[in-house]
């Protein structure tokens, strides 16, 4: 039955592994089947809807809202939408109906214009259940700031992998998925032990060694198949509770989680082939015979060549790539792949032979001490086979977080952006331009806003030169440009292509307004979201903004860093000026969308191999009780003192756990420096990632050893001396 547990936990990551490309497809589908579909040339008709997009965000969640105007009986309805909504209502998305039906909604609320909601958008209109959407009904939405279309559902075309992402994807799958198989390998020689000493029972009454190894296979590949019917019972449990949880802004419905036909048949088949590989290999080292099981003659000591074979065949297919493997032709990806497999299973077949070195020399010390060096002593292999899955998947964490630091400037622009003088910028059409900004200024949390007015004009009998004009306060134009001894009054030209006593014509109006003689001329300065806005600068009292109809104010906020929901708020103040308000905050550097997904997808794997591996070390522990109950029992009832025995089982642990964890980090610095000279990077080693890896790996060993007593306090008591 641990076995079968055992397997079962690495069936049913392998499953959720085999599902993960079926679940991207089907959010990429759900995500083209909702994009709009039209073009300028479609005009308004009875089937022709106008849509507007508002992307913003709610305390780091990102919100896909859309307004709609329906301009005919016959307006096509998004994916998941059964009617659209009138003007004053909205449709949501069951995550956010919970976020406003929550403490928080107050906080949201107001970027809904007070639309009541009247439905709930279904799942095919939505990339993942946490996702937060909605769809806003309006009558006053115009096809100057919206998109007509007829329908919905267009391909939205993808950025494509490059080398370097392919290789960061593949490496991510090799350490992901490599943990699982080490595991799986540990679990199909749970009750080995117990095993072979019914093999000398079978030795006894007649069979052979040829016939104990068949019936030692075929008990491992019961187990094994067992475990694969526990693994499809985990995983269609498992399922059903992943729409509950949301990693790094990424979830996915259940039904997503589907592998496909043909990789369920390669673990249905793979796992129990692997159980009766392990199986015999195992029994090459036991000699089972009528009357007992001799394990490994005393004194033998294990060999070194063999076990350095995989990690230098790996080292062999990876350097050749060394250099760029960017402007390298052909598909590197297998080579790539089995280089690292191998480079890192280096780590699983070196750990026994150093904790056998390590162990062996080991002399003294407490009784506890003692106790936990004389059994590895005698068997170093089950404690390491314990350590194994950890000592990879922190090797291969270790060598990938190396790739990720070392690429991630190619990944990373900056902006221009100077957070320092402004933390938000607002971008917002109005008629109000004055009532705008005071109304951003008094949002809760703001400690300044300054702005300007925005429109374009064209020069009189030159309509083709547009020119853009700024009407603003001398604080607000100063972060425009260098308006030394500014006034109200004042006029400042930043654009060459614009001189005293020009005429400058505004919207279909044909409001009309002459540069006076008297403009200065200004050098023109980076503004605090990084952009040159060139153009003609005015206060209000050379122009008269009121006159001019609707302009764009651009607003740069500072915020209160003790206030917490500052930006909420500011999106909030935005979205009560006009829903389709932009809101950006501004940070002096910007990530590629593709590597942060990557990334993003690396975490969320970390974090579900991080529980596999603590579950799967919990079963082998309890396994390794298990066969030594009788001896357990055995010293407690001479005497020894159960605490004596809890710290010899903690330090039996531990001892495998640090040198494991030793092996890991030099197994993953050289899979790192070998994937940084692969894309010719500068080889740089950030200890913080190291020390994070390690520091995770052991507390998940501690978390799993503090599980672990509490069985081992009852395999101690004296009725585990009972025996048939």
């Amino acid at each position: 039955m641990l076995t079968a547990v055992g397997v079962g936990i690495g069936v049913a990551m392998l499953l959720l592994a085999a599902s993960v490309p079926g679940a991207l497809d089907a959010r990429t589908a759900r995500g083209d089947a909702r994009e709009p579909r039209g073009g300028p040339e479609l005009s308004a008709g009875p089937g022709t809807l106008l849509v507007a997009g508002v992307e913003n965000e709610f305390r780091g969640a990102p919100v896909r809202g859309r307004i709609v105007r329906p301009e005919g009986p016959r307006a096509p309805a998004p994916p998941g939408v059964a009617a659209l909504p009138r003007a004053g209502e909205a449709v949501v998305s069951p995550a956010l109906r919970a976020v406003l039906e929550s403490s928080d909604g107050a906080l949201f609320a107001p970027r809904l214009g007070g639309a009541r909601v009247v439905g709930t958008i279904g799942d095919g209109g939505l990339a993942g259940p946490g996702e937060l959407a909605y769809y806003l009904g309006s009558d006053t939405l115009t096809d100057d700031r919206a998109r007509r279309v007829d329908g919905f559902g267009t391909r939205v075309p993808s950025e494509g992998f490059g080398p370097v992402l392919m290789l960061l994807v593949v490496i991510i799958f090799v350490v992901l998925l490599l943990p699982i198989a080490v595991f799986l390998g540990a679990a199909v020689r749970f009750g080995g032990e117990r095993r072979d000493r019914r093999m000398a029972a079978f030795r006894l009454v007649g069979a052979d060694r040829r016939m104990t190894r068949r019936i030692a296979a075929g008990e491992a590949a019961a187990a094994a198949l067992l475990g694969v019917a526990v693994g499809g019972v985990l995983f269609a449990l498992g399922r059903q509770l992943v729409p509950l949880v949301t990693l790094w802004d990424l979830s996915v419905f259940a039904a997503d989680i589907r592998p496909g036909l043909a990789p369920a048949l390669v673990v249905t088949l793979a796992v129990p082939t692997l159980a009766v590989v392990v199986s015999m290999v195992a029994q090459r080292g036991v000699v089972v015979e009528p009357l007992g099981v001799v394990r490994r003659a005393a004194g033998t000591r294990r060999r070194l060549w063999w076990r350095l074979v995989l990690p230098l065949l790996g080292l062999a297919l990876l350097y050749p790539l060394s250099g760029d493997v960017r402007d390298r032709g052909g598909d590197v990806r297998y080579q790539v792949a089995a280089g690292a497999t191998l480079l890192l299973v280096g780590a699983v077949t070196l750990l026994p032979w150093l904790v056998d070195l390590v162990v062996r020399r080991m002399r003294g010390g407490a009784v506890a001490w003692q106790l936990a060096v004389r059994r590895l002593q005698v068997d170093s292999t089950t404690s390491a086979r314990l350590v194994n899955g950890v000592a990879v998947a922190v090797a291969g964490t270790i060598g990938l977080q190396m790739l990720f630091a070392g690429v991630q400037d190619e990944y990373r622009d900056g902006t221009g952006a100077d957070p320092g003088r402004a933390q938000a910028y607002v971008q917002v059409a109005t008629d109000g331009g004055a009532a705008a900004l005071a109304r951003l200024a008094a949002a809760p949390g703001v400690a300044e806003a300054s702005g300007t007015l925005r429109g374009a004009a064209s020069q009189a009998g030159a309509p083709d030169e547009i020119v853009d004009v700024h009407i603003g306060d001398c604080a607000a134009l100063a972060e425009l440009a260098y308006v030394d001894g500014c006034r109200d009054g004042d006029v400042f030209l930043s654009d060459a292509a614009v001189a005293r006593g020009d005429t400058l014509v505004f919207g279909s109006a044909g409001r009309r307004w002459t540069v006076p003689g008297d403009a200065r001329r200004a050098r023109i300065r980076e503004d605090p979201s990084g952009w040159t806005r060139r153009g003609v600068l005015a206060t209000p009292a050379a122009l008269d903004a009121g006159r001019l109809g609707t302009l764009t104010a651009e607003v740069y906020v500072r915020t209160d860093p003790g206030y917490p929901d500052a930006i909420e708020h500011v999106r909030n103040a935005a979205a009560s000026v006009s829903p389709l308000a932009y809101v950006g905050t501004l940070s002096a550097t910007q990530e590629a969308r593709r590597f942060t997904n990557i990334r993003r997808g690396l975490y969320a794997g970390a974090v579900v191999t991080l529980l596999l591996v603590g579950a799967s070390l919990l079963v082998g522990v309890l396994e390794h009780l298990r066969e030594r109950r009788r001896l357990l029992a055995m010293l407690v009832a001479v005497g020894t003192r159960r605490g004596t025995l809890a710290w010899s089982v903690v330090w039996q642990t531990v001892v495998p756990v640090v040198l494991g964890l030793a092996l890991a980090t030099g197994f993953g610095l050289a899979l790192g420096v070998v994937l940084l000279r692969m894309v010719s990077v500068p080889v740089s080693v950030s200890w913080e990632v190291v020390g994070l890896s390690v520091g995770l790996a052991a507390a998940v060993m501690a978390a799993v050893t503090l599980l672990s007593l509490p069985p081992l306090w009852r395999l101690m008591r004296p009725d585990g001396l009972r025996t048939e």
